[in-house]
This record gives C-alpha cells, sequence and structure tokens, in this order.
C-alpha cells in the first residue's frame, strides 16, 4: 500500500535529525542548536505536566504527542555531559534510538490522519472504536425517556444534522407523530450553523413544510441562544389544517401570510350577530407598522363575495376591522326623528348610522371653540345633500337658531324647506342679497350690547345672556352660483368674508356643491376655514376616485378614504358561467342615495348612511312649532342699511351692488339706445361701466357700451 505523504516527512525529520543531536553537542557545545532542542524538550515537559493536570479524556495521546521532543532534549543534554562521544559511542547509539522509536511511533502524523483524512497505509479497523467513544452523542442512562432515545437513534443514522444532539423530544397532546424536538450543538460553546428543515425533516421522513425551526429562549435551570434550537415537527397538524382549519389558521394562510390580503397580520376574533354581520378583528403582529389592506384579496382569502356593498373595513392605528354583511348595510333606511335631531349640551346631534350601527354626530355649534360652526356639504345631483340639509337645518331650528337657504334653481324640497325656516330663495341674486345682509349682521351685532353690563361681546353658544340668535346661511350650489355672470364675484367675496369673520358674531356659513377645489368656486382661505370649523360630509361624487378625492380635498391629512360605489349590487353566480351561457349580467340592486363620507374632527373619514326626511310626509315632526327669526333690533338696523325686503324681487335695486349713475350719463345712455325698457337696462350697464373697473365683467360691459357708441 502507498505510504501517507506525512508519514514519510515525518521518519525522513527522526533519520536527519538524529545524526544533529549525536554530533553536534561533541563538536559544537555552545552551538544554538543544542539550546532550540533543549527548549523544545521543555516545551515537550510542559505539554505533559498540562495533559496529566487536565480532565479532559485522552491525555495518553498527548503525551506520547510530546514525548518525541523530551527524548531529544535528553538525548542532546547526554551527548554534552559524555567525554567524546561517551563509552561504546553511546552517544550515537541514543541518537539512533531516539530515531528508530519515532520511526516506528509517528504520533505527529497519526494525529494528522485521525484529525483529517484515513491513512492509506494503516489498517481500516484501527482507529474507528477510538473516534465513536469520543463524540459526545453516546450519553447513556442520561434519563430520557422512549420517545428521545427512538429520536437520537434516527438523528445518529442520519449523522447528527448540523453537528447537533438532540437534547429531548416531547410528543404534542393527542398526535400520534407531531413533536417537539430540543437540538443543542455536539460542541459546547459552537453555534448551530447549517441546519436546516429539509435536514430536520429527512430523518423523520416528513415533508420539510412540516417542519418549523425556532430559537430557543433562556429559561431557569436551562441555557439557550445560538448553541441551541428547537424544531416542531406537525405532520398530522398541517394535513388537518389544509383540511379543516381554524378561523386563525386560515387567516395565517390565506390573509396575513406575505403575499395576502393583508401581510404581517393576525386575527384576534370572529364574531357574528344577530343582524346578520360577520366581524373579523385583526392587529398587526408588529404595532408600529400600519396595516396595508387589499380588500379583494382578503375576500378571496376568507371565501367572500367580492363586493363594495356587502364587506367593509375601518381602521384604527395598527388593529382593523372587516364587516361581512349578508345584505347591503347602507341599504336601509334609517328615519329622521325629533329625538335624533334634538341636540345636546354640546350641540352634537345623530344625522346618520355606520355600517356596524353605530350613531354618527354632527354639530350645530363648537362647543370646544366656544364658537358657531360652519358646514360643507358635496355631492351630486339625488346624491342626498338636500335631504341632509333637512334634518341639519332641524336639528338647528331646535337648537333656537336662524337658518336662512337660497339656491341656484327653484325646486319642490326647498320651496318645502322654505315653510319651517325663516327665509328662503331661489336664484343668484337671491344668495347674494342674503349673504350681503348676513355680512351687514356681523357690523350690527359687534356694536350690540348685551343686557347684563351694555356691552358688546363676541357669541358665545347657549349663553342665555346673548341678545340674538345663531345664524345659519346655506348656499346650495355655491359653486355655479359664484360663477355667475352677474352676481358672481359678490356672492364668492361676501361668502369669503363670511367664513373668516362670522363665527365671532354667531353665524355659520354652509356652502354645497360638487367640487371643493379653488377653481370651482371655494378659495383656499374660505376651504381652510370651513374644513376646520365643521365635519365635512361627502355624498356620491360620480365615481369612487372623485369621492376619494373630494373627501381627501377637505381632510387635514389623507387617510383612508371609504369607497361610495355608483349602486348596491350582488354578485349573483359567475360571470363566466353567464357569458358562456349567453346571459345578461343581473341589474344593479339599491342606489346609494343618502351614503356619505363624513370627516370627523381627528380627520378619520368614515361612511354613513344619513336620517331620511321624507318630503313626501308633513316635515313639522322635526321641526320646532315656532319659526326661530332676527330680533327687532337686527331688522331694523338692516332695514336702515336697505338691506331688509323681498329679496325675490327679480332686479336689483339702484345702487344694490353698483354705484348709481350720474343723471347725464343714464340719459345719454338712454338717448344712444332710443329708450324704453331696453334703455332702462342699458342704463344699468352703462352706470356699471362708468365706474371704476374692478373685474373682467366690468371691463367686457365697458367695452360693450363703447361699441354701441
Amino acid at each position: 500500500m502507498t505510504t501517507p505523504r506525512s508519514v514519510a516527512l515525518e521518519r525522513l525529520a527522526y533519520t536527519l535529525a538524529a545524526p544533529a543531536l549525536a554530533v553536534a553537542p561533541n563538536l559544537y557545545p555552545d552551538s544554538p542548536v543544542n539550546q532550540i532542542v533543549q527548549l523544545a524538550g521543555a516545551a515537550g515537559i510542559g505539554g505533559w505536566i498540562l495533559a496529566a493536570k487536565g480532565d479532559q479524556p485522552g491525555a495518553g495521546r498527548k503525551i506520547l504527542r510530546w514525548s518525541p521532543l523530551v527524548l531529544a532534549a535528553a538525548v542532546d543534554v547526554a551527548a554534552a555531559h559524555t567525554t567524546g562521544f561517551g563509552p561504546y559511542a553511546a552517544d550515537g547509539l541514543l541518537a539512533a534510538g531516539w530515531a528508530a522509536a519515532g520511526y516506528l511511533v509517528m504520533p505527529f502524523s497519526r494525529h494528522a490522519r485521525r484529525r483529517h483524512r484515513p491513512a492509506l497505509a494503516a489498517p481500516a479497523p484501527q482507529p474507528a472504536p477510538a473516534d465513536v467513544l469520543e463524540e459526545p452523542v453516546a450519553r447513556p442512562d442520561d434519563g430520557a425517556d422512549q420517545l428521545t432515545r427512538a429520536a437520537r437513534l434516527l438523528w445518529e443514522q442520519a449523522g447528527m444534522p448540523g453537528r447537533t444532539h438532540i437534547v429531548k423530544a416531547t410528543r404534542h397532546p393527542g398526535m400520534r407523530h407531531d413533536m417537539t424536538i430540543l437540538l443543542r450543538a455536539s460542541e459546547t460553546g459552537r453555534p448551530i450553523t447549517g441546519l436546516n428543515e429539509a435536514a430536520v425533516a429527512a430523518p423523520f421522513g416528513v415533508h420539510s413544510s412540516d417542519v418549523v425551526l425556532a430559537e430557543v429562549a433562556i429559561q431557569p435551570g436551562r441555557q439557550g441562544g445560538p448553541g441551541w434550537m428547537e424544531a416542531r415537527l406537525t405532520p398530522d397538524a398541517n394535513t388537518r389544517r389544509r383540511k379543516a382549519p381554524t378561523d386563525q389558521e386560515r387567516w395565517a394562510d390565506k390573509v396575513g401570510s406575505p403575499k395576502g390580503g393583508a401581510p404581517g397580520s393576525e386575527l384576534v376574533h370572529k364574531s357574528r350577530d344577530d343582524r346578520g354581520v360577520t366581524f373579523y378583528r385583526a392587529k398587526m403582529t408588529d404595532s408600529t407598522e400600519t396595516p396595508r389592506i387589499d380588500l379583494s384579496k382578503v375576500c378571496r382569502g376568507l371565501g367572500l363575495p367580492e363586493d363594495d356593498s356587502c364587506v367593509f373595513v375601518l381602521t384604527d392605528g395598527s388593529e382593523f376591522l372587516i364587516s361581512a354583511f349578508d345584505e347591503p348595510p347602507l341599504s336601509q333606511i334609517f328615519r329622521a326623528t325629533r329625538e335624533l335631531l334634538t341636540p345636546d349640551a354640546k350641540g352634537m346631534y345623530v344625522c346618520g348610522f355606520t355600517i356596524t350601527g353605530q350613531p354618527v354626530k354632527t354639530m350645530v355649534y363648537q362647543h370646544d371653540k366656544n364658537a358657531p360652526a360652519h358646514g360643507l356639504t358635496l355631492g351630486v345631483s339625488r346624491s342626498g345633500k338636500t335631504q341632509f340639509f333637512a334634518i341639519h337645518m332641524a336639528a338647528q331650528s331646535l337648537d333656537g337658531e336662524v337658518v336662512w337657504l337660497s339656491t341656484v334653481r327653484k325646486d319642490e324640497k326647498t320651496t318645502v324647506l322654505g315653510r319651517y325656516i325663516d327665509r328662503q330663495g331661489s336664484n343668484a341674486l337671491w344668495m347674494a342679497r342674503s349673504l350681503r345682509a348676513a355680512k351687514a349682521l356681523c357690523e350690527i351685532r359687534a356694536e350690540m350690547p348685551w343686557p347684563h353690563d351694555g356691552q358688546p361681546h363676541d357669541y358665545k353658544p347657549g349663553d342665555p345672556r346673548c341678545p340674538y340668535r345663531q345664524l345659519n346661511v346655506y348656499g346650495d350650489e355655491f359653486m355655479t352660483a359664484a360663477q355667475d355672470a352677474e352676481f358672481g364675484e359678490f356672492i364668492q367675496k361676501d361668502g369669503d368674508d363670511l367664513t373668516v369673520t362670522g363665527l365671532k358674531y354667531g353665524i355659520g356659513f354652509n356652502p354645497a356643491g360638487q367640487s371643493p377645489f379653488a377653481h370651482n368656486g371655494f378659495s383656499t382661505e374660505m376651504k381652510d376655514n370651513l374644513r376646520q370649523n365643521s365635519r365635512p360630509v361627502i355624498f356620491n361624487m360620480g365615481s369612487p376616485g372623485a369621492t376619494r378625492k373630494a373627501a381627501e380635498g377637505t381632510m387635514e391629512n389623507a387617510y383612508d378614504v371609504p369607497t361610495i360605489p355608483a349602486r348596491y349590487s350582488r354578485n349573483e353566480g359567475s360571470a363566466i358561467e353567464r357569458a358562456m351561457r349567453g346571459e345578461a349580467d343581473p341589474e344593479n340592486g339599491v342606489s346609494t342615495g343618502g351614503v356619505a363620507v363624513i370627516v370627523l374632527d381627528n380627520g378619520r373619514a368614515v361612511l354613513m348612511r344619513s336620517l331620511y326626511a321624507d318630503f313626501d310626509t308633513d316635515l313639522s315632526a322635526l321641526f320646532p312649532d315656532q319659526v326661530n327669526r332676527l330680533t327687532d333690533y337686527e331688522i331694523s338696523e338692516l332695514d336702515k342699511r336697505g338691506l331688509w325686503f323681498d329679496w325675490n324681487e327679480p332686479e336689483p335695486r339702484p345702487g344694490e351692488f353698483w354705484p348709481e349713475p350720474d343723471e347725464d350719463d343714464e340719459s345719454q345712455s338712454r338717448s344712444r339706445r332710443g329708450g324704453g325698457k331696453g334703455g332702462g337696462r342699458s342704463s344699468k350697464g352703462t352706470g356699471r361701466g362708468s365706474g371704476q373697473v374692478a373685474s373682467p365683467r366690468q371691463a367686457l360691459e365697458a367695452i360693450k357700451s363703447l361699441t354701441d357708441a
């Protein structure tokens, strides 16, 4: 057989070193060679001492390993103390004996073969028994139970994966094959590396997906850390989980997984009430994360119908609630009653109900700011704005407040509301007159003395000493009126002023329309004041995207905005099957009129169904018996200013909005126009043009008058 290279090199070293040990002490006593050999022998003696004192196994092997150095030093010292080469050439014989002993024993090369690779020239069965006994795996009689011993046997047959040892195996209650094994590294102080699920699953004959590795926490009486690991083998539980999972397991696999509808979440509990709604309350595993919810994927994971009418999500910090209804919840009608509309001590009343059946409140005045409240209502035609006007006006009237309502065009509902409020009109001129009168009331109330001390004060809601009532000015389709060719500029300017200054004097402004943005009639100043001093209500804006954009435009911080579909429709059957059979899709079901997004004080948007006021019946049950009106003092002061009269007059009074023209200019304009009614209408235009041009509309009028000349 071939001699290993390490054996050949060691034998060569002994052969070359033997003559040097015999010759060097006799010919060169002071040579550095002698000192090196003696120091090596001293090191060998130190190795002997350490091996003898240590309590680790293999002390004899260590002593044998150091013996060539010690014997070489002994030969060198003996040769140095004899005369010449000693009697009978004893120095040479000692060196030759040292070389022969090392040539046959070879402690270093034998040790290297044991650690790294088998010696080709050595007999095959020689090192095997010693190696097996040295491993710390064999621990007989350590009190292990039968399951642990059986697991260890399988583990050892697999070659101790990851150089680990099974400390204990524990069977799961009620399971035949499921168990948890506790592992530790075979070498003390070494971390467990290179161990994966497949390496653990192979010895026990289970699938790698049925194995979960986890760290071991440090416990009293047991170590932990990187040198320990726990492996849970659950083939039986996973089989049952795939066939009949629990709610928590289904959520973890289908919803909370990295590819699920709400990754990183866990189900807290599932409940169902007698209203036909199932609640899934969940939270993020990491409380610092924000839920990222894909409602369609959540529905597919939970086996729920994917439509907007029955499944809703409500987010609160790191927690969220998914509500799954059997029937569309917002298709239910909540009729308005005087009890619900009567404001409490803080000026709050119930204006609708959420999908979870919770009442939603809005305010007729701001109790915390000690001021009136503005209002902002948005939505397309037939979305429910006028219905909301009715309940809001009723609540304000029940609180003893005065209400004025102006619209761009006359309709049935606003005419009905006019019977229960102070004033109501239906054109841009009427709106301009109402805003001008409200603006003048700010000046009147600023100088109006209070009876208790005779001094004027700012308005304080609920203060019985206040000599006047809160006034609420409504402007329906305000954006359309603000773009009116004749009176739009006055409506826009007075609306801005009233929004800014009205709260000090008990006047709230309530515009409504189809857009909250500046290019459609809202100035930034107006929008900011309305947003901060009201709870904006946004009905259907025509599409979910437009509704979301309008709601975000009224929010200081853009939270998640609920979706309002055009109609509520249930998914009936499979769309693919209907297409294959050539059948028509089912009709849309329930209208979303009256469904709105209300932005609460904390900026959170909530979906609600507003209370329903039936205009086909008598609304007197919702309003107080007496209509609230201005005081006589306020009316007289407005009359002095020429602002209190029948605002339904079709034409503006002379000097009401534009400076009164001079008589010469008026007669000249009449002669040019030819007199008559046309001349009268023309003189008004000339008078506007003769004054200072302050807007593009006035400039256009001036150009027209010059063209006529």
